[in-house]
């Protein structure tokens, strides 16, 4: 086996936080020891080969950027080392790496240049850069002037134009424009299969387990796991979990009212935790202090992203309540769930008829979770035979 791309060696990581509110405070509490010792990394320390495409995953606060910052040599470790090889491109914070003052067009030779290229060869790129990035009316602008997103488009385009070996991505591509994300994604899934390196930083796990074929994440500096995308996302979904609506939701007149709300599997018992395939059911006991005419029952399955899953109800499907009175239970049974693996939210309303009138909605008030040993990408499950005619 080759020489590693990267190595990072027993690194921590060390800030002096300052709690002075002034210059005169700090002035006086000098002496006083004001100051607080924060460790943003304690003792990481991992080996990445080339053509590998590693993501960073973890809360805020957890050391993913400071990571990649003494990844790319723009921090220094207080403990430990870190060693690089082969030429890097690295898009860290919006904006880093360019010069205000200088034009799109003076800011794409500098930018090459610290990346190792010679001006002729940033001369052969330059038409290509400019067009990849789709701000050719702005490139003779300073870029101080420029949106968020023509930073990062610009800044995007010029790193993937050097022809890195190793290519460091922080949470910035969240910045662009839908189709410039798709035209992002495509180059590095270009720069996969020529064999390049990747460091990608992220708070997308979807995007972690489409791209990476190794995952790191961190947690209050330290590393809590290393290994497949599947084994840190779940990890990762298990230790933040979004949490349920805490308030009760008062739309509705409650004349007819939700009083219960339960998830179950195959067999009515209540459950949270699924494989994907397993039966899911949903149960809704009703109560009407007076009689209510044939009311519609619906619930909704939302993803962690707020995105509608599936919604259904009781007269779409042609099941008839009756009259409603008193307390009456309602079952959805699902069948085998083809969802893949994540956190689902489930929003159940009652109504009239006609939809006119509300009478009890509760959004987000419980929720499940799939697992999935899948290695597949997409919104659902699937589980296809493939067949290969013959030469």
């Amino acid at each position: 086996m080759g020489t590693p791309i990267i190595r990072v060696v027993d690194v921590s990581k060390r800030f002096n936080l300052h709690h002075d509110k002034s210059i005169k405070e700090r002035f006086v509490n000098a002496r006083r020891g004001g100051n607080e010792d924060f460790w943003a990394l304690r003792n990481v320390g991992f080996e990445l080969d080339e053509s590998h495409t590693l993501g960073l995953i973890g809360a805020n606060g957890s050391g993913k950027s400071t990571l990649l910052k003494l990844i790319a040599g723009i921090l220094t470790p207080s403990t430990g080392y870190v060693e690089r090889r082969g030429r890097m491109a690295a898009l860290l914070e919006l904006g880093a790496g360019f010069h205000p003052d200088l034009t799109g067009r003076e800011n794409i030779f500098m930018n090459a240049s610290i990346l190792g290229l010679s001006r002729k060869q940033t001369e052969l790129y330059f038409d290509d850069i400019v067009e990849f990035s789709g701000i050719e009316k702005f490139i003779d602008n300073q870029v101080k002037f420029y949106s968020s997103g023509m930073y990062v488009r610009l800044a995007f385009s010029v790193a993937v134009h050097v022809e890195p070996e190793l290519l460091l991505i922080d949470e910035v591509l969240a910045v662009g424009d839908e189709p410039f994300q798709r035209k992002c994604m495509k180059r590095i899934k270009d720069f996969q299969r020529e064999g390049r390196t990747i460091v990608l930083v992220t708070h997308g796990i979807d995007t972690v387990r489409q791209l990476c074929d190794r995952v790191i994440m961190l947690d209050k500096g330290e590393v809590v796991v290393d290994g497949k995308p599947q084994e840190a996302t779940r990890a990762f979904r298990e230790r933040y979990a979004a949490q349920v609506e805490d308030q009760e939701d008062i739309r509705g007149n409650r004349a007819v009212e939700i009083t219960e709300m339960v998830v179950t599997d195959a067999k009515g018992t209540a459950k949270q935790r699924f494989e994907s395939g397993e039966r899911l059911g949903f149960e809704v006991l009703l109560n009407a202090d007076e009689p209510v005419e044939d009311p519609v029952v619906g619930v909704a399955i939302y993803n962690h992203l707020d995105g509608l899953v599936y919604g259904t109800n009781t007269a779409l499907r042609q099941v008839p309540l009756g009259v409603v009175h008193r307390r009456r239970r309602v079952k959805f049974d699902f069948g085998a769930i083809p969802m893949v693996e994540g956190q689902y939210f489930v929003t159940v309303a009652v109504h009239s008829r006609d939809e006119q009138t509300q009478y009890h909605w509760l959004e987000r008030q419980i929720s499940f979770k799939v697992f999935s040993l899948s290695v597949d990408t997409g919104a659902i499950h699937l589980d296809p035979t493939i067949e290969v005619e013959p030469a």
